[in-house]
């Protein structure tokens, strides 16, 4: 029989981002999930509050950490990645295809010269079907692009963490309009997810609760084909796609979309610093659409 993995969430009201530390309690070896760093925009200081909650929870449970897994390059949140590896060691991961994403936002931000777009800031890169080990735990890596091209989701015994491809069954699903995003190919993503035995426990790495209901992180396959509002079962991929095309029009940029892909694609590591010894953000002008990435 399969070992059930101990799972962790840690909610950042802030970002309504869900990060989570999956433990194999018999070994006490343990994986991170989309951890935050935290970004105060008015005033560009980074704080580690959301990432020393995860760290004390780490001390008090004696756990060793394996990985920190990314399910994307998120542009809503700075990645906690590269601190909580200098604090407590383990290997960071993400999909293979993120140098499709470096490639595209290097050219965005005009970043300098010696950064590379492929994928080298991260310790590992995931390929699709790929199997690896928290402990005794056995994880398989899936790729969901649609929402970017390099989403991957984490299949742990009953349990899978889907990142930003699917929400809560009364919030629906990911956008598609970022760079490199698209709407049937997200459609397809959700429907391999929704393949797995509808008690398969989803994970989602964020939730925007409608007005009334408090967050909420985990639902399951079957609730997620019989009520999801976007992709519930007999919702068509032409169905699907004509709203979630329709609606990212009317998205609005997410706040910390500039600052958050700069360091993001680099596994959490804030930009080189200038000669004067400050790292500095770039802010491209009038290069995005004005409502969305």
């Amino acid at each position: 029989m399969a070992r059930s993995a101990h799972i962790h969430p840690f909610f950042d009201p802030k970002t309504w981002t869900v990060s989570y530390v999956i433990a194999d309690q018999a070994t006490r070896l343990a994986a991170i999930v989309d951890p935050v760093l935290d970004f105060d925009f008015k005033s560009g200081h980074t704080d580690t509050t959301s990432a020393d909650r995860i760290l004390s929870y780490l001390r008090d449970q004696q756990l060793k950490v394996e990985w920190i897994l990314e399910t994307h390059a998120h542009a809503d949140h700075l990645s906690g990645a590269r601190y909580l590896q200098q604090q407590a060691g383990g290997r960071i991961a993400i999909g293979e295809k993120i140098r499709e994403v470096q490639a595209t936002f290097k050219k965005l931000y005009n970043l300098e010269r010696n950064f590379l777009p492929d994928g080298s800031q991260f310790d590992h890169l995931l390929q699709d079907g790929e199997k690896f080990r928290i402990g005794e735990l056995e994880v398989t890596a899936l790729l969901v692009p649609g929402h970017t091209p390099a989403d991957m989701a984490y299949l742990v015994g009953d349990a899978v963490f889907v990142g930003d491809t699917l929400f809560m069954p009364d919030v629906g699903t990911a956008r598609a309009d970022f760079p490199g995003g698209d709407a049937h190919t997200l459609y397809r993503s959700i429907r391999r997810i929704l393949d797995l035995p509808g008690d398969t426990r989803v994970f989602v790495c964020h939730d925007y609760p409608p007005k009334g209901r408090e967050p909420r992180w985990e639902t399951s396959v079957a609730e997620e084909r019989e009520h999801n509002i976007h992709v519930r079962d007999g919702i068509t991929e032409q169905n699907f796609v004509a709203m979630r095309e329709a609606r990212d029009a009317t998205l609005e940029v997410p706040t910390l979309i500039l600052p958050s892909m700069q360091v993001n694609v680099r596994a959490g590591q804030l930009p080189p610093p200038d000669d004067n010894g400050v790292a500095y953000l770039r802010i491209p002008l009038n290069t995005l659409p004005r409502n969305r990435a």
